[in-house]
């Protein structure tokens, strides 16, 4: 006899089960009716739990996002504790560390992790924009504390300058995840992936790139 899933279990299969498919089919390509097929659930569980594919989105975004940035903040706001305490400027480079290492790293922290990563990743060269409009309900106080801790370390920039390049910066993320999503670039090996390595290459440029004159 099948033992009946509790609440509980029913939503978070239907996360799991709308994470996976939103990686690899995208948002759009992605039917109410395959998430339920997945998770083996019907459609009134859906609509119970989450109301909307949209709801549903937010929240698959929503319990991956917030764990993340609480990381991020911490490691932020210590670079720039550090460096208030000594009296200087907080560096550039720790401050861009201390928000894409662990974002390179949460890849490879628990099941799922790296399908949402790809998901996202993905999102930012998708047409559809529904995915990066909720995407950026989550993400927009990160950016203003990353935005912030930037102007304090490149005080000789205007907002607007730091604004950009920090644009620019997030897209190399997002590429990256991207790239590291694509199983058939050949070219590529599992140790150019790792986040150790993804970090040492991308750090440099992304530094230079926000310090250039």
């Amino acid at each position: 006899m099948t033992k009946k899933k509790s609440q509980p279990d029913t939503k978070q299969s239907i996360l799991d089960a709308a994470e996976f498919l939103f990686a690899t089919r995208g948002f759009r390509g992605t039917s109410l009716r395959a998430i339920t097929g997945k998770a083996n659930v019907n459609l009134a569980a859906v609509n119970y739990h989450f109301g909307s594919k949209e709801s549903l989105l937010a929240e698959v975004i929503k319990r991956r996002i917030l764990p993340l940035n609480r990381i991020r903040r911490q490691r932020l706001e210590e670079v720039r504790e550090t460096a208030h305490k000594t009296g200087k400027k907080p560096d550039t480079k720790d401050i861009l560390y201390a928000f894409i290492q662990p974002t390179l790293q949460f890849r490879e922290t628990e099941p799922g992790a790296k399908e949402f990563m790809t998901f996202i990743g993905r999102s930012f060269a998708d047409p559809d924009s529904t995915v990066r409009r909720v995407f950026m309900k989550f993400i927009k106080p990160m950016f203003q504390l990353l935005q912030e801790s930037m102007g304090e370390a490149l005080p000789q920039y205007p907002r607007n300058q730091i604004f950009w390049r920090l644009q620019f910066t997030i897209g190399a993320l997002f590429h990256t995840l991207n790239i590291c999503s694509n199983i058939n670039m050949e070219q590529l090996t599992m140790d150019d992936l790792n986040t150790c390595t993804l970090t040492d290459l991308i750090i440099p440029y992304v530094t230079a790139g926000m310090k250039a004159k």
